[in-house]
C-alpha cells in the first residue's frame, strides 16, 4: 500500500467530504485502488454524496456483526459509467467505500464504547486491522479517510493509522487558532513517529470576487481583489511559520460547486473546472510524497 491519507479539521464545513471523495475518484483514475472511509462518525454525509442505502456500515466491523468485506462497497462503476469518463485508453483501479451510519442509535452506541478503556483498545486494534491486513487483502493502494473534526476520540484514531494528514481549513480566524492549538497539542505527536501533516486552506477568496466593502455605494470588486489576496497571503505565511507545516493547497471558493443543487464529483461532471485542475495538482503532490 502507498499510504493512508487522513482528511481532519479543527471544525465542520471545510470542504472535507467533497475534497476527500473527489482525490479519491481522481487517484482511481490513475490506475489506483482506493478504499475512501467515511470516518465522520457524528455527521456521516458519503452515504447521501453517493446516492447510497448501505446494508453494512463500517459501525458493524467496529463491533464485529459483519466482516469487512461486508461493509466495503466496489462503486467503481460510478466513475466508468460517467460520461466523462469514457476513454476506452484509460486503466481504471477500483474505488471502495464504507460508510458510517448516521443514526441516532448507532452514534449514541459508539459514544457508549468511549467510556469503556477496554472497548477503546479493541475499536483502535480494529483500525489498525484496516491499515495492515485488510487493505492488502484488497489490494488496496491508497486509503482516503473522512474524519470527524476537532480532538475527538474517532478522528484521533483515524490520525493514528494516518501517513499522511491533509489538515484543512478557511480563512477565519475561528479556524486558524483552533488549527494552531491542535498543531501544537496533536500533530506534533504523530510528527514525532513519522507521520507528516500539511495544510490545505480551502474556499479562499480568488474565483468570486468579493465586493468592495470600504465604499458601499459602489460595486467594484476589481478594485478590492488585490487587498483581499495580500491580506489572505499574509495570514496563510503567518500560519505556515506559528505551526511549521507546508501549505500544499489553496483552493477558492467556488460558488458554482458550493451552491449546487446535487453536488456530486465535480472531477467527472466538470473535469476542466478549475477546481478539477487543481485537485490534479494536489493529487500529483500526494503521489510523489
Amino acid at each position: 500500500m502507498k499510504k493512508c491519507i487522513a482528511f481532519h479539521s479543527y471544525k465542520g464545513g471545510t470542504g472535507k467530504s467533497t475534497i476527500s471523495a473527489n482525490i479519491s475518484v481522481l487517484l482511481v483514475k490513475r490506475g489506483y485502488n482506493v478504499l475512501l472511509l467515511d470516518m465522520d462518525v457524528y455527521a456521516p454525509t458519503l452515504q447521501t454524496y453517493f446516492s447510497q442505502e448501505p446494508t453494512y456500515w463500517i459501525n458493524n466491523f467496529l463491533f464485529n456483526t459483519a466482516e469487512f468485506e461486508n461493509v466495503i462497497y466496489d462503486l467503481t462503476r460510478l466513475i466508468r459509467n460517467y460520461p466523462t469518463s469514457q476513454d476506452p485508453q484509460q486503466k481504471l483501479g477500483k474505488l471502495f467505500v464504507s460508510f458510517s451510519n448516521s443514526s441516532k442509535e448507532e452514534i449514541t452506541k459508539l459514544d457508549g464504547t468511549l467510556r469503556q478503556d477496554a472497548s477503546k483498545l479493541e475499536l483502535l486494534r480494529k483500525f489498525i486491522m484496516i491499515k495492515e491486513d485488510m487493505a492488502y487483502q484488497n489490494d488496496i493502494d491508497y486509503i482516503i479517510i473522512d474524519t470527524s473534526p476537532g480532538i475527538r476520540f474517532w478522528s484521533i484514531n483515524s490520525l493514528a493509522i494516518a501517513d499522511l494528514i491533509l489538515l484543512s481549513l478557511k480563512m477565519d480566524s475561528i479556524d486558524i487558532e483552533g488549527t494552531k492549538k491542535m498543531a501544537s497539542e496533536i500533530y506534533s505527536a504523530f510528527t514525532k513517529l513519522g507521520t507528516k501533516s500539511v495544510l490545505l486552506f480551502n474556499r479562499a477568496a480568488g474565483y468570486c470576487l468579493p465586493p468592495n466593502l470600504i465604499q458601499e455605494t459602489s460595486y467594484a470588486p476589481e478594485a478590492n481583489y488585490a487587498n483581499v489576496l495580500t491580506e489572505q497571503s499574509t495570514i496563510t505565511d503567518r500560519l505556515k511559520k506559528d505551526v511549521d507545516m507546508e501549505i500544499i493547497g489553496n483552493i477558492p471558493c467556488y460558488c458554482d460547486i458550493q451552491f449546487d443543487n446535487k453536488e456530486f464529483l465535480t472531477v467527472l461532471k466538470h473535469p476542466y473546472h478549475p477546481f478539477t485542475h487543481l485537485l490534479n495538482n494536489l493529487v500529483d503532490k500526494i503521489d510523489k510524497m
